[in-house]
């Protein structure tokens, strides 16, 4: 990632930005070592904010703290996109939680390069070397390990089975062109046809992300990352299939202004009914259920579809999970804690509880899920894997992917435009 200096100045500048002051960060890091009392308090920081994640997570922590009665867990949950801004800005002052979610990717490395995270390599060694080897591999800085996973996935079509069947369409999509018929068939049933949460930006990334990996191919995606240029014709391609998807106009209303996981957002759109597919993790069931009603059995799941003449595959998969780093210095407690949650025993209970994917091989038999099921064996058969954008990237660069995608579907960029706003940031962060 280049020199650490300037890595923390592209912090301290986008945590300005976002008008994030740095008195507000001082009670992070540096204050967990065991007090006049002997109890050594850890702050975890997650954004496991929907239900029942939110509660088996609170569960877990308590679960903990009895088996260790020497240690606290604060925890600290806090909204994907608040988290994230609040994370740049705690990056930017070089005080990190003990504990703090991350994706890996470009944002762990740049933090890695700060020297604000603990290199986890031989500390978990004994056991973390028995987890599935895709979900490390985004938590690696070269040979070292920076992060711990508890989940791994990929981003998918969940619909909804009685709206496909009222639109007269009887399989799944495979292919970009019977995907938009699809789209057309939906509409002219009366079904909004897809549910989208513009105002978060992230989610409109995962069509541009997946549209280049089907031109382009994974390779092409990474190399494209490497070299900073984004400016071939066939990323210029996804920009331009992807603006056949916005002219057919398959959103709810008001997309533009709606968020994730509110009441009235995405997946509570899919999840009351209301529109009959969504382009999502792994979590999307949990997330539906908790934001709207659910669909239950009614839930489908299908990978995104391939485009003709492109250059990648269908079983190329987009995605990522989640895992946990410390900060540079945490106290063995937050090692302890880390070995716990990649236990066997809590991979079950997340499996079982909140719609995770195992990444512990023993606990592989909670898994009962028909649609989990599913995006597991489309993961096991992948033949490329990208991690998100936003998170494969260096921060300025992941969020200029997920600006300029919004505004080709806000209809205020182009496809070519989108491709040299994204390939000028690139260059900006060498």
């Amino acid at each position: 990632m280049g020199d650490p200096a300037l890595s923390r100045r592209n912090f301290m500048a986008a945590s300005a930005a976002a008008g994030l002051g740095m008195t507000a960060l001082s009670g992070c890091g540096g204050d967990s070592d065991a007090g006049s009392s002997g109890t050594t308090t850890v702050e975890w920081w997650n954004i496991s904010t929907t239900q029942p994640t939110k509660d088996v997570w609170d569960a877990l922590a308590k679960q903990f703290e009895a088996e260790n009665p020497k240690v606290k867990i604060k925890i600290v949950q806090l909204e994907n996109d608040a988290y994230k801004s609040k994370m740049t800005a705690l990056t930017a002052s070089g005080k990190l939680p003990d504990i703090f979610h991350t994706w890996g990717g470009g944002v762990l490395r740049q933090q890695v390069d700060a020297g604000l995270v603990e290199d986890l390599t031989e500390r978990t060694k004994p056991w973390a070397d028995g987890l599935l080897p895709v979900a490390k591999e985004p938590y690696l800085v070269g040979d070292a390990v920076y992060g711990i996973p508890f989940d791994i996935g990929m981003v998918g079509f969940w619909y909804n089975k009685a709206h496909f069947e009222k639109a007269g369409i009887t399989t799944p999509p495979t292919t970009w062109s019977g995907f938009l018929d699809a789209v057309r068939a939906l509409k002219s049933s009366g079904t909004t046809p897809i549910a989208l949460a513009g105002k978060e930006k992230w989610p409109g990334m995962y069509y541009w992300a997946y549209l280049a990996m089907r031109t382009a191919g994974a390779d092409a995606l990474q190399k494209a990352g490497d070299d900073k240029d984004f400016t071939g014709e066939d990323f210029v391609q996804a920009g331009q299939h992807l603006q056949e998807l916005v002219d057919l106009q398959p959103f709810q209303k008001g997309f533009l202004g709606a968020a994730y996981s509110t009441p009235t957002g995405q997946a509570a759109t899919v999840g009351n009914g209301k529109a009959a597919m969504e382009l999502m993790g792994q979590w999307a069931p949990v997330v539906e259920a908790d934001a709207g009603k659910g669909l239950g059995d009614g839930l489908g799941f299908f990978p995104f579809p391939g485009v003709e003449g492109g250059k990648g595959a269908i079983t190329e998969v987009f995605g990522g999970g989640g895992g946990h780093a410390l900060r540079r210095g945490a106290p063995q407690a937050a090692v302890d804690f880390l070995k716990f949650f990649a236990s066997a025993a809590t991979d079950r209970e997340l499996v079982r509880k909140t719609g995770v994917l195992p990444v512990v091989p023993a606990a592989e038999d909670a898994l009962a899920d028909p649609n989990l099921q599913a995006v597991q064996k489309q993961l096991k058969g992948t033949t490329g894997f990208q991690l998100y954008l936003d998170q494969a990237y260096a921060p300025a660069v992941g969020q200029e992917v997920n600006d300029s995608v919004a505004a080709l579907i806000a209809g205020s960029k182009s496809p070519r435009q989108v491709a040299e706003s994204i390939t000028k940031t690139a260059k900006e962060e060498q």
